[in-house]
């Protein structure tokens, strides 16, 4: 897959492109923020980096995070079995990456800039909040949810009842998740940072609306796919 830039691109226009690239950066103490504003190589070579390597480094991780859209198709004709692990490994896994990774940048924001932007103190309850909640919910999916789904696969109707309770239980807590991301959106007016908004200010809001993106995706493969055989 060729990425849109390389290491003649400014630090700042990659991480606007590619946010997940400031993980990388941010290991590398390369600053993405107040000086970005010069070529990667250059930054790079200011810490003694490999740029090469860099490079190397920072395809894999654009090859992981910006692959081929969804194929719906594919999960509907697809087993439950495959289905669970293909939301295990590619929302939940990287769900938990990505909340991890994006907690320090939505608190320095905070700390920041919350003074002149009050609305950001609101992003940080409710981002901490949503935390709590998507990791709690799918830490809950794999170790009870998941393997009754599984378990009634080959044991019809037994627990079908206690199944289907489960089941809606999920659906509310998708709900909540969806009200707290549409909450997040209309505070920060649509992920649209303010003018005076420093490289990491602007980050936050990046991420944040891919992290919209990537939870209603994941809620779509369980409430529309998955669930649906289940209490049809």
């Amino acid at each position: 897959m060729q990425m849109p830039f390389n290491q003649n691109s400014l630090v700042k226009d990659i991480v606007n492109i590619f946010p997940q690239s400031s993980d990388l950066f941010k290991k590398n103490r390369l600053d993405f923020c107040c000086g970005g504003n010069r070529p990667l190589s250059d930054a790079a070579i200011e810490q003694n980096l490999d740029v090469p390597a860099l490079m190397n480094e920072l395809e894999e991780l654009y090859k992981k995070h910006n692959g081929k859209a969804e194929n719906m198709e594919v999960w509907t004709e697809s087993d439950s079995e495959e289905l669970i692990e293909h939301i295990k490994n590619k929302y939940h896994r990287e769900l938990e990456e990505e909340l991890k990774m994006l907690s320090p940048y939505v608190t320095k924001v905070a700390k920041v800039h919350g003074d002149r932007h009050e609305e950001l103190l609101e992003v940080y309850e409710l981002f901490y909040e949503l935390k709590k909640e998507l990791l709690e919910h799918t830490a809950k999916e794999e170790a009870a949810v998941f393997p009754l789904l599984l378990q009634l696969e080959a044991e019809e109707d037994e627990k079908r009842a206690e199944m289907v309770a489960e089941i809606k239980a999920l659906e509310k807590e998708h709900d909540h998740a969806g009200s707290i991301l549409k909450q997040l959106r209309e505070i920060t007016g649509g992920f649209n940072p303010p003018i005076d908004a420093c490289g990491t200010y602007r980050l936050v809001y990046k991420r944040l609306e891919a992290l919209e993106s990537h939870t209603f995706m994941h809620v779509h493969l369980e409430n529309n796919i998955l669930f649906p055989r289940y209490i049809a």
